[in-house]
């Protein structure tokens, strides 16, 4: 265990000053969507979440998390984003005692409706056209141990932008140690958690269609057969925003009513700067008719420039006949001069 723990903060060491020499890529990778956090708790948690456990939407953070699942469950997250886009995720996950969790996620994005303009109709042209990206991934995680845990989701990403469309397969791999920093019970798994995670490892995309095809002239001043000649635009394959999470979460209280949740992240993406999210939870257990939660955070934090800042939401689990129970779960986030944006989450658990 000490061993892991000293190979962790080794690997720390060595990449910290590495990442800080690195040019920040800004605008040279696709998918942006893939950015875009999923869950509302995760979320109301300033994006803090590679170490958390417990929550369905882990998958999307850290696959290895979802190894912690108590039972079997179904999430849907529908989030209203900026300037009339909207954000659907939905996972669903089977707990298969001493094999592990399979998992499946699918997440939408939905651009709407928006004029076709051209150099000669910069108002439109009467035409409408839509975008749309998806991403379909299948997770499997299993605990090697009651505190060390690795998972890996497998994902299809698409993102179609009117006639032109492109795919792309990636990666996701993480895994959770549980420690016994700061337990109050001196067990592994009531103390320091420490995540780490890394998404979207792939393939590139490179769009094709029709509209990339082009009649052109290739020799203007002569006759001859030359004028209808099929052309086609070189489209530049893109990379897909490659992110690296490493974080802590900790419950320094623990009790039969009442749990409190907190935790940082940091954050490498191949197209921006580092930055560290952080947040926290309070959990109240009201008989055996549920919970309440309030959550609060801060995403960003470092990064310059940055649009995000304060968190927050809360949530309502209630305890249903045969150790099921349903869970409603809100979240806000302030993306400065674009306003705030909301999330809505309902949760089953079976």
């Amino acid at each position: 265990m000490k061993r892991i723990i000293i190979s962790i903060l080794l690997t720390l060491v060595i990449i910290t000053p590495t990442f800080g020499e690195l040019i920040n890529r800004y605008g040279s990778t696709t998918a942006s969507f893939l950015e875009i956090g999923m869950g509302s708790r995760p979320s109301a948690m300033g994006e803090a979440y590679v170490a958390v456990t417990g929550d369905l939407s882990s998958v999307y953070w850290n696959p290895a998390a979802t190894a912690y699942l108590p039972k079997s469950s179904f999430t849907l997250m529908y989030q209203p984003w900026l300037v009339d886009i909207n954000t659907v995720f939905t996972s669903g996950a089977v707990v298969l005692p001493r094999i592990g969790t399979f998992a499946f996620s699918m997440t939408q994005i939905g651009y709407g409706e928006m004029d076709v303009t051209n150099l000669a109709n910069q108002d439109g042209t009467g035409e409408k056209f839509t975008a749309n990206e998806f991403a379909a991934g299948l997770s499997y995680a299993r605990k090697i141990a009651n505190w060390f845990s690795f998972g890996a989701t497998a994902k299809l990403i698409n993102s179609q932008i009117w006639h032109e469309s492109a795919s792309a397969f990636a990666l996701d791999l993480g895994v959770i140690v549980k420690t016994q920093f700061f337990s109050p019970t001196k067990e592994k798994g009531n103390g320091l958690n420490i995540g780490m995670s890394i998404s979207n490892y792939g393939t590139r995309m490179k769009y094709d269609g029709i509209d990339i095809i082009q009649p052109i002239d290739i020799s203007l001043n002569e006759d001859g057969n030359f004028g209808a000649v099929i052309g086609q635009f070189r489209i530049q394959e893109w990379e897909l925003p490659l992110m690296f999470r490493i974080g802590l979460s900790y419950q320094p209280l623990q009790s039969r009513t009442q749990t409190v949740t907190l935790a940082v992240d940091a954050l490498h993406p191949n197209n921006n700067a580092e930055s560290v999210n952080f947040g926290g939870e309070y959990a109240l257990r009201v008989s055996n008719t549920g919970r309440f939660f309030l959550r609060s955070g801060y995403k960003s934090l470092f990064l310059e420039d940055s649009q995000f800042g304060l968190t927050g939401g809360g949530g309502l689990e209630l305890f249903l006949i045969g150790n099921r129970s349903i869970q409603i779960d809100y979240a806000f986030k302030e993306v400065g001069i674009m306003g705030r944006t909301h999330a809505y989450t309902i949760s089953l658990n079976f």
